[in-house]
């Protein structure tokens, strides 16, 4: 599997620069930031999680992790909750489990980004596949993707062993 068609095709049909980037396979985003050789500050991680009757995509840096609570107020939702992976497989057949694109608006849902990623020039996000990730213009993105911004994210902090 390549870069996921569906994203390809949106890009190159909207005109939008973007450059593929092929890297050793990885498994989570730090992992891909990690053989990329780049921050995990610059690397967007796409969450899918059910609030109430609606799907929601958060992106978020993947050195952070998600606050649940403020992305929650920030959708109004009363429940929200992460998708679970075989749900995640039917939404998004054109990807492989865990490199899911940021363009929750291709898959029927809305997207929120968090701070952190919106004030980067760049975004350097999953294609689709554990070994495919494209860089953009933030401002591209934000243009095609139409996200909501608001700040639910912190970084993940880690113990040094």
């Amino acid at each position: 599997m390549s870069v996921s068609r569906r994203i390809s095709e949106y890009l190159d049909t909207q005109r939008i620069g973007y450059e593929a980037i092929h890297h050793p396979q990885a498994f989570t985003a730090q992992e891909a930031a990690h053989t990329m050789h780049i921050s995990g500050k610059k690397l967007a991680k796409a969450v899918v999680l059910r609030g109430d009757d609606r799907l929601v995509m958060a992106v978020l840096p993947a050195s952070h992790r998600l606050l649940v609570r403020e992305l929650q107020a920030a959708v109004s939702a009363k429940h929200l909750q992460m998708v679970d992976e075989a749900e995640l497989a039917k939404i998004f057949p054109d990807c492989e489990s865990g490199a899911i694109p940021p363009f929750g608006n291709l898959y029927g849902m809305e997207t929120w980004v968090d701070r952190a990623v919106s004030e980067a020039e760049e975004i350097v996000f999953c294609a689709g596949t554990h070994v495919d990730c494209l860089r953009m213009k933030f401002a591209d993105f934000a243009k095609l993707a139409q996200p909501q911004v608001s700040s639910f994210s912190e970084l993940w902090a880690t113990k040094a062993v």
